[in-house]
């Protein structure tokens, strides 16, 4: 089995005394799409700058392509394409001038796919950047990242600034990404956009990898809550024994349920119950586990 595009291995940042990034160890394979989840803190940018190769770790080491990040940061480079949380642009260029500028360095001569994607992200590449506001300007860089076709691509709180139609855009167009067999890693702290494309999350707090959890599970779990009328059951849905704290004192149900939904239904119907919300099970309970 070969080894996945991007692997960070024991990867550690310290500033004197402070620890930024503790002991991280993740993997992204191609045609995967990985988030990295937590406040601002928590050390999502140190890792993604670590993998980049713009810093150097303290301890530990991430590989792009069987490349050393550090070491061998230039090779490493033409295989990512990358957008940081602060951009810092040409505003003399204008953006097709900015997009033509950057393809050209990895060696691309970008075609009609800028316009065509220019036109789904509502921008207009031949103004001015300095005439652009921030939204704009970061649907600018968005093009440059999403028009070469290389292995990987790495966003830093993408969908800063953008507005809510523009943030399920650029969804569809990580998950065509995917679809091409191109990996994508990238920070947020957005449950909902982390659910909706990633097939990976890993939850960082003050630095470490606390929790990695595969969506395709979480999206078989159901979040079940309603309000009993008579006396709480002693078994849940399959015959198994209800949690002491799935009915509160007031009658609350509150359960998770991961199984087939006629087996769900089918014991719901038999509870004395009303108020019943049945709910596809999110991220919210991991995150708040975590991050309070």
């Amino acid at each position: 089995m070969s080894e996945p595009l991007l692997v960070a291995d024991h990867l550690t940042k310290d500033y004197g005394t402070f620890r930024a990034l503790a002991d991280l160890t993740l993997s992204v394979a191609a045609g995967e799409v990985v988030g990295l989840l937590g406040p601002n803190g928590s050390g999502k940018s140190t890792a993604l700058r670590l993998m980049l190769g713009f810093l150097k770790p303290t301890s530990g080491r991430a590989r792009i392509g069987g490349f050393d990040c550090w070491a061998d940061s230039v090779e490493t480079r033409k295989r990512v394409a990358y957008l940081p949380g602060e951009l810092r642009l040409y505003d003399t260029m204008t953006g097709r001038r900015l997009v033509t500028f950057l393809g050209r360095l990895r060696g691309d001569a970008p075609g009609p796919e800028v316009d065509a994607l220019a036109k789904k992200l509502d921008i207009d590449i031949d103004r001015p950047l300095t005439h652009m506001s921030s939204g704009m300007k970061r649907k600018v860089a968005l093009l440059a990242v999403l028009v070469p076709k290389v292995p990987l691509i790495i966003l830093d709180e993408p969908t800063n600034t953008l507005d809510p139609t523009m943030r399920d855009e650029l969804l569809e167009q990580l998950k065509s990404a995917r679809a091409r067999g191109q990996a994508v890693l990238f920070s947020s702290h957005v449950l909902q956009e982390v659910e909706t494309v990633c097939d990976r999350v890993a939850v960082l707090r003050r630095g470490e990898l606390v929790h990695v959890q595969e969506m395709s599970e979480l999206r078989e779990g159901r979040s079940v809550s309603a309000r009993l009328t008579g006396p709480p059951p002693a078994h849940g849905p399959g015959g198994a024994e209800l949690a002491p704290n799935t009915v509160s004192a007031d009658g609350r149900l509150q359960m998770t349920f991961r199984g087939p939904l006629p087996v769900l239904l089918d014991w719901l119907a038999r509870q004395p119950l009303t108020d019943l919300v049945i709910e596809p099970q999110g991220l919210a309970p991991i995150y708040k586990r975590f991050h309070g």
